[in-house]
C-alpha cells in the first residue's frame, strides 16, 4: 500500500469513527503541535523528535508509537497538503477574526422549548423550572430533575396529543420524559406529537426536524417514530432520527441497542438514509445534543443549513461550491463570528454578514 493509500485509508476509517484511541491521540497531538508552529511539514529530525515527545506525553509504549506512526506520519503529510483537500480546520486553530465578521456578530441559540397541551395552551420550557406545570385527565406534567417528566398511574379511556416543538435557534433545555419513560431531546426548528398516555398495541410518536430518543423499551408495546418519509421501530435502543424537509433524506443514527426502519435492521454505529446502511460515527450526528457542531467532510451546503437553524439565519451563495467540504469541531455556544472564522479556514470561502443573511462567496 502506498503512502497516499495509507493517507486515505486514515482518514476514511476517521470519517467513520474507526481509528483506535491510540492512532487518534497521535493524529491529534501531531497536528496541534504542527498547527501551533505554523509548520505542516517534518524533517526527518524533526520526526524523530515528535515520535520522542509523543512517546513521553502518551501512556504507550515506544515501541507501539514507533510502530503506528509511519502510518501517521504519512497520513499527515498528505492531510495538509492541498491535493486532497479534505482536512480543512479540523484542529487549525482559527485565524484573527475579520471586522466584518466580528461588527455583524449573531448570538447562538438558546435553550427553550415550547409545549402545546391538547387545549392548546401554550408552556414554554426554559431552565430552571420545578413543580407540576399541568393536569390533563389522569396525567400530570412535572418539571424538576433536569428533565420535563409526564405522569399517570391509570389508563386513560380517550388518547390526548400534546407537541414539543422549537424554534429556529431553539434547542429543547431538557429531555422530555414521556409517559412510558422514553426520553426525548429536540434540536432547533423540530417538533414531536406525542399522546399524554400509551394505549393499545404500539407507542407512536410524529416527529420533524431532529431528536435523539432514548427509548424505554417494552416488546409488547413496540415505540415507533414516524417521519414524513420513515417509520422506525425501536427493540431497545437509543438512536437519532434527522427528519428536516430541506435535507436530502431522512436519517436514522443508531448509538445503542436496535432500530427497524422499514424491513431495515440497524446495528449500533451504522445509518440509514432510506436506500443505503452506512457505518458511521455516532458522535459526529449526537454531537447537537451536547452543545457541539462536528463537521467531518460535510459540504458547505449542509454545514450551512445547520447552522441557518441554530442561529436563525438566512443564506445566500455567490457561487456554486458544492464541491467544499468542512472538517470542523466547535462549541454550539459560539457566536456565528467564531463559527465562520473557522469555516474560512477551508481554502476559497469566506462570508459577508449582513444583519441575519449570511453569503457565501469564493
Amino acid at each position: 500500500m502506498t503512502q497516499k493509500d495509507q493517507a486515505r485509508d486514515l482518514l476514511t476509517r476517521y470519517r467513520e469513527g474507526r481509528l483506535s484511541p491510540e492512532e487518534k491521540r497521535l493524529l491529534d497531538s501531531w497536528y496541534n503541535r504542527q498547527a501551533e508552529a505554523g509548520d505542516a511539514q517534518l524533517s526527518d529530525a524533526e520526526m524523530d523528535e515528535t515520535i520522542r515527545s509523543l512517546a513521553a506525553s502518551l501512556p504507550l509504549e515506544a515501541a507501539k508509537v514507533k510502530r503506528l506512526w509511519p502510518r501517521i506520519a504519512a497520513a499527515a503529510s498528505v492531510l495538509v497538503a492541498c491535493s486532497l483537500g479534505l482536512y480543512y480546520g479540523l484542529h487549525q486553530q482559527p485565524k484573527p477574526q475579520t471586522a466584518q465578521l466580528v461588527k455583524n456578530d449573531i448570538t447562538p441559540g438558546h435553550n427553550q422549548a415550547t409545549l402545546t397541551l391538547a387545549n392548546g395552551k401554550k408552556i414554554v420550557l426554559t431552565k430552571g423550572l420545578n413543580g407540576i406545570l399541568a393536569t390533563q385527565g389522569k396525567t400530570t406534567i412535572q418539571a424538576g430533575n433536569n428533565d420535563i417528566a409526564y405522569n399517570n398511574t391509570q389508563t386513560a379511556d380517550q388518547l390526548v396529543y400534546n407537541t414539543l416543538s422549537t424554534a429556529r435557534g431553539e434547542q429543547s433545555p431538557y429531555p422530555l420524559v414521556l409517559a412510558d419513560g422514553t426520553k426525548v431531546w429536540l434540536n432547533a426548528q423540530s417538533s414531536i406529537t406525542f399522546p399524554t398516555i400509551f394505549n393499545g398495541k404500539e407507542r407512536m410518536v410524529k416527529l420533524t426536524g431532529e431528536a435523539y430518543f432514548e427509548v424505554k423499551h417494552n416488546a409488547a408495546q413496540p415505540f415507533k417514530v414516524q417521519t414524513a418519509n420513515q417509520t422506525i421501530e425501536d427493540i431497545g435502543t437509543s438512536f437519532d432520527v434527522n427528519a428536516y424537509g430541506d435535507e436530502q433524506a431522512t436519517t436514522t443514527t443508531l448509538v445503542e441497542g436496535s432500530v427497524k426502519v422499514g424491513s431495515v435492521i440497524l446495528k449500533p454505529g451504522q445509518q440509514f438514509n432510506g436506500a443505503k446502511v452506512t457505518a458511521v460515527s455516532t458522535a459526529q450526528y449526537t454531537a447537537w445534543k451536547n452543545g457541539d457542531f462536528d463537521f467531518r467532510g460535510d459540504r458547505i451546503e449542509s454545514v450551512m443549513r445547520q447552522l441557518a437553524r441554530w442561529y436563525n439565519i438566512e443564506v445566500i451563495y455567490q457561487q456554486d461550491l458544492k464541491d467544499k467540504v468542512v472538517y470542523a469541531q466547535i462549541s454550539r455556544s459560539k457566536n456565528i463570528s467564531s463559527v465562520l472564522n473557522l469555516l474560512e479556514a477551508t481554502k476559497g470561502i469566506h462570508f459577508k454578514v449582513e444583519g441575519r443573511r449570511v453569503t457565501v462567496i469564493e
